[in-house]
């Protein structure tokens, strides 16, 4: 029964998102209103760039910015459901400020799950079957542990894959989705460790260079294995 219950807050809060009840520091409309937003919805009209099947689950080619595309609707898909998981209860000891503030990042991931999928179209892969349970959502702790880990994971996914877009119109649009999503990682990794924001120092791992002042960066397939451990639709990756 609870997970029932927890379902219907979840749908409650998705309808009210795409509604138009959006938190204080939304980031992108669910239309993805910009000029880079129209070229690639009608870009995603194209077909048989990503599909999900029951036996062999999501395919990711990577032979054009499609593949891209879906790989970051993926990464996406994964940080909507956590924070959609954490925002509809959230750990008891969460200060209002808090959950005022998963809220609102809970709004950003679903915004940008979202437009990846409205724009791709029938070029988008399925949903992802998720599995969150590693993570325990009545611990501060776990939660946040786990949102620092998924936000640095996206940062450098997103980093990563930017060297395989060749369109300037769908590298402009991911680079304004990862500085949100680098807001994200700063806020939670101070939540964790006040005054740690700007720390590279434990980023080394994923990339990040302290001493040049640059963040971190992974290439997909390592991206993808660190995920996995969320993921059991199975993920199928190919012309990397």
């Amino acid at each position: 029964m609870k997970n029932k219950e927890l379902e219907t807050q979840n749908e409650i809060q998705e309808t009210s998102f795409l509604n138009g009840s959006l938190g204080r520091r939304s980031f992108l409309q669910y239309a993805g209103a910009s000029a880079a937003g129209i070229a690639l919805v009608a870009a995603g009209c194209k077909k048989d760039r990503g599909y999900n099947d029951v036996n062999m689950g999501a395919t990711l080619d990577f032979k054009d910015d499609f593949g891209v595309l879906n790989y970051a609707y993926a990464l996406e898909q994964l940080e909507a459901a956590f924070y959609v998981k954490v925002a509809s209860a959230p750990p008891s000891t969460f200060t209002t400020a808090q959950k005022a503030y998963f809220q609102d990042i809970q709004f950003h991931e679903i915004a940008h799950r979202e437009f990846f999928k409205n724009a791709l179209g029938t070029s988008a892969i399925g949903s992802l079957e998720v599995d969150f349970s590693s993570i325990d959502f009545t611990s501060a702790t776990s939660v946040l542990g786990a949102a620092q880990a998924f936000e640095d994971l996206g940062v450098a996914a997103y980093n990563g894959a930017g060297v395989r877009i060749k369109s300037t119109d769908y590298l402009v649009l991911a680079g304004k989705i990862v500085s949100v999503e680098a807001r994200h990682a700063a806020y939670i990794r101070d939540l964790i460790s006040n005054g740690s924001f700007a720390d590279l120092t434990s980023l080394t791992a994923l990339g990040a260079n302290n001493a040049g002042g640059l963040d971190a960066a992974l290439t997909p397939d390592k991206v993808l294995a660190a995920a996995g451990k969320y993921i059991k639709t199975k993920i199928n990756v190919i012309n990397l």
